[in-house]
């Protein structure tokens, strides 16, 4: 009786990740299209302005995109004069990208443009209290933490 409530309650809680997930995708969808942007290019645009500027390779490792759709949507970015991109010096092999001032003013535009993801997660952190915020961020790390271990224990790379 008690295993059954517990994989009740890992049912629960994997759907209601999966629902977030779900709408979060479908907001990120329309918001990529509605900026000339595909899915991928703006997951490596939100990725890459959390640096300065960071490798091909570890926006890859990042957002989890297959090589040749990281490759085929920087080169997107690239044309689109949104990245700047330049090989490593002493290691033609690796590419080193940065976000350009068009890049980043595309960001903020995004930002605050009606029915964008992040408008909509605006008033979703509005229907909070600064406590249940504060707790869902410390319960999201938690349950983050613990997913990044047990990929660790299986041999899977979390960074």
């Amino acid at each position: 009786m008690e295993n059954e409530k517990q994989l009740m309650r890992s049912v629960q809680l994997l759907r209601s990740f999966w629902n977030v997930q779900k709408n979060i995708m479908r907001f990120v969808q329309k918001t990529a299209a509605e900026n000339g942007l595909t899915v991928p290019q703006y997951s490596i645009l939100m990725t890459i302005t959390l640096y300065k500027e960071t490798s091909q390779k570890n926006v890859g490792e990042k957002t989890f995109l297959p090589k040749s759709t990281l490759s085929q949507a920087v080169d997107g970015l690239v044309r689109g004069g949104m990245l700047h991109r330049e090989h490593v010096e002493g290691n033609r092999r690796e590419i080193q990208l940065s976000i350009t001032d068009k890049g980043k003013n595309l960001l903020k535009t995004i930002h605050f443009h009606e029915g964008s993801i992040h408008q909509v997660f605006q008033t979703a952190i509005e229907m909070l209290s600064e406590e249940q915020f504060e707790e869902l961020l410390k319960t999201h790390l938690k349950i983050t933490n613990i997913l990044e271990a047990q990929a660790t224990e299986q041999g899977e790379c979390t960074k």
